[in-house]
């Protein structure tokens, strides 16, 4: 069935590069002979009929652009079939025949669960993500757009954290992002040569993987230590204190926060948001909805919906072995 009109939102949480996959949403559908129309809001606004109408100029000057144009939230009565019932009213109310959807995980399960619905009341609506999030958590994809911006927005912070606690002969506790994964944080933390990282996927022995490292650290000649924390491996602040009472030095805890979310996107997320907003319509406009768009060895792949939320991403611990083997000077 040839697509005449589409639509494209953001969820979840905002990552950079997101305003890119949604230039590359409109620029290719337009180029495909669709209209697009942009829901404001995420799911929040599909069910109030929050949108706007997309077209290449309203898109233009927007691929260095941090956030999301479409803004973003979350919507707690879309989790419900009364809520997904209102939304896909929407969609018909707009005569949508697709919907690009650009999140995390949470944003794909909510488009699978549209998509079922769908297809129980023979709509002809079909659904393609695409993966954004700075975690790169995303088991079906070995990239998520924004990832590569929040490690350098993170990089940049610590390089000027480092300059005042070598000064000052001081510990630097630095929490990032990561509730339920340590890829941010352990990327980080190679980048930054960091004394230790703690990731939720390596169970954080305090003797082994803080208080060893920092006097291997002191032995060897340092002065000044770099400790990178997930914030789903335990709060820096709880760590600061037990440092300060175990080891006798006066830590600093830092906590970026959201500043990792925010920012001009790099160009690695600039290309890769492209490249897949793209491939998003292409899918579409070939009758090969319900799924999911994903980067596999640097090639885009799309993955039918059920079948990739299904998948698991093995955590590298290889990454973690560098990471010892780079930071902990021999006494």
């Amino acid at each position: 069935m040839e697509k005449q009109r589409i639509g494209v939102l953001t969820s979840g949480g905002d990552a950079p590069g997101m305003n890119a996959a949604i230039r590359a949403v409109v620029r290719t559908a337009s180029r495909q002979g669709m209209e697009c129309v942009g829901i404001r809001r995420g799911w929040h606004g599909l069910i109030n009929s929050d949108f706007v109408r997309l077209d290449t100029a309203s898109v233009s000057h927007t691929i260095d652009k941090g956030g999301t144009l479409l803004y973003t939230a979350r919507s707690e009565e879309f989790l419900s079939p009364s809520g997904r019932e209102k939304a896909l009213a929407t969609c018909k109310l707009l005569g949508l025949d697709g919907l690009v959807a650009i999140g995390g995980d949470g944003t794909f399960r909510g488009a699978l669960a549209l998509s079922r619905q769908a297809a129980e009341e023979h709509s002809p609506l079909q659904v393609v993500g695409i993966p954004a999030t700075i975690d790169n958590d995303i088991g079906c994809t070995h990239y998520t757009i924004g990832f590569d911006t929040a490690c350098n927005t993170a990089i940049a912070c610590i390089d000027k954290l480092r300059d005042t606690m070598q000064s000052h002969e001081r510990c630097s506790l630095v929490e990032v992002m990561g509730r339920h994964a340590g890829y941010l944080a352990l990327y980080v933390g190679i980048a930054v040569g960091a004394t230790a990282v703690l990731i939720p996927e390596h169970e954080v022995d305090f003797e082994r993987d803080i208080a060893d490292k920092i006097r291997r650290a002191r032995l060897s000649g340092s002065t000044h230590y770099m400790i990178v924390v997930a914030e789903g491996a335990g709060s820096a602040m709880d760590y600061a204190n037990r440092i300060r009472q175990e080891i006798g030095i006066d830590p600093r805890v830092t906590v970026l926060g959201h500043i990792q979310r925010g920012g001009t996107p790099s160009a690695r997320d600039r290309e890769a948001a492209s490249r897949m907003g793209y491939s998003a319509v292409m899918a579409m406009a070939q009758n090969r909805g319900n799924c999911i768009i994903a980067i596999q060895n640097g090639q885009i792949v799309d993955l039918d919906m059920e079948e990739a939320l299904q998948m698991t991403k093995s955590f590298q611990m290889d990454r973690y072995q560098i990471l010892e083997a780079l930071s902990i000077p021999q006494a």
